[in-house]
């Protein structure tokens, strides 16, 4: 009689390979490294196009992606783009929802937490004069950014609060905004 093994789904999440991999980072810490790239090409006006493919995590480099990920970047015509993509900082808005919503999901999922509905609404004030070159008085990025959330979850509404907490602290992206970043931007020859 052949045994079936039962994967547990939770909120899309297979929750045993879930386990699997925190163990085998809590065993091997080197495993949490990952180095994630972007090709980026100007191609007209304020249009760019970006191709992610290829990373290394989990101790290997990852060939997973057959055909490169593509994104498009633009402006709005009132910022002189054709208005055929996201712009840069609505693009910030979007990866950090979609974080938020990664951990959220997982770690609900990891707790035994089922999730009906979870929704996020984002906005970021951005004053434009640093970026025109015309103020050194106000930053070039994001003064504000406001998230809200719903979530209709079978969590009470503490668990729901704790793991929104929880997700705040750990999140990748939300962590990049609120913290310097080291960068380095070099002209290659």
């Amino acid at each position: 009689m052949a045994t079936e093994v039962r994967t547990k789904l939770l909120n899309g999440v297979d929750v045993g390979q879930l386990m699997h991999t925190v163990d085998a980072i809590k065993k091997d810490p080197s495993l949490a490294h990952f180095e994630f790239r972007a090709h980026t090409e100007w191609m007209d006006g304020a249009r760019s196009r970006t191709e992610i493919r290829g990373f290394h995590g989990a101790g290997k480099e990852d060939a997973s992606r057959e055909e490169p990920l593509v994104l498009f970047g633009d402006e709005p015509p009132v910022l002189l783009g054709s208005n055929s993509a996201p712009n840069a900082v609505e693009t910030v808005l979007h990866g950090l929802a979609s974080c938020l919503a990664v951990g959220i999901v997982y770690n609900a999922a990891a707790r035994g937490i089922e999730i009906r509905e979870l929704t996020f609404d984002l906005e970021g004030d951005l004053d434009l004069r640093a970026f025109l070159g015309l103020s050194e008085e106000v930053r070039p990025g994001f003064g504000d950014i406001r998230v809200n959330y719903r979530i209709s979850a079978d969590g009470s509404q503490e668990e729901i609060e704790e793991l929104c907490q929880h997700v705040q602290r750990t999140s990748p992206v939300l962590d990049i905004i609120a913290n310097p970043v080291p960068i380095s931007v070099t002209l290659e020859e």
